[in-house]
């Protein structure tokens, strides 16, 4: 039975300044970093295989902490990039209500159906990031068992629902937090939430 660990990085620059970052590179905090420490220790004893990361730094470097930790090397992948949010990023939540009311109220009630200038919509980022991970679930040179994906909200609510089947108008019923961990068991005949958000290592 295969295991995918899901794990949003540690805090960013840009998310204590509380400012939409898609595809922008924002590094992590000094409290981002000692968060993904904090997720390197929990994840000891997990038997984690292979380590895959969005190449953009707050996703990468919360994977190489975990890496050093329990000793597994990270392999970069594009498709697990957040969100491009074209016109939004480098905005503040003040911003967004001062400039896009509409647009903002339509990405809390309905993020499906939201199209942005220069940006991707969720089907797009749910397309894209499902050719990912079915690279490698899929791979018959993928021979690990417990794997972790180190990636961003947006991307991987998107993989959550994706890999359950269950339905993007769905999207805006989850949240997740700073290295917030999730576990997918792919079992014989379906595919199981085992944990969701799990945050307890921060406590």
């Amino acid at each position: 039975m295969k295991k995918i660990y899901l794990a949003r990085h540690g805090e960013s620059q840009w998310n204590a300044l509380n400012k939409v970052q898609g595809q922008t590179d924002i590094p992590l905090t000094d409290k981002g970093i000692s968060q993904a420490k904090l997720l390197g220790k929990r994840l000891v004893g997990e038997n984690i295989e292979k380590i895959y990361s969005s190449d953009l730094s707050r996703a990468y470097e919360t994977a190489q902490i975990i890496g050093k930790i329990i000793n597994v090397e990270v392999e970069t992948m594009k498709e697990f990039r957040e969100i491009n949010f074209g016109i939004w990023e480098g905005l503040s939540k003040k911003e967004l209500l001062t400039n896009y009311k509409t647009e903002y109220d339509m990405w809390m009630k309905n993020p499906e159906s939201l199209c942005l200038k220069g940006a991707e919509t969720l089907v797009e980022l749910q397309a894209r990031a499902m050719e990912g991970i079915n690279k490698i679930i899929n791979s018959s040179k993928n021979r690990y068992n417990n794997i972790l994906i180190v990636s961003h909200g947006a991307t991987i609510k998107t993989l959550i629902l994706g890999l359950l089947g269950i339905s993007l108008n769905n999207f805006k019923n989850l949240t997740l937090g700073n290295v917030g961990l999730s576990i997918i068991e792919c079992r014989k005949y379906n595919r199981v939430l085992k944990l969701f958000n799990d945050m307890s290592h921060l406590k």
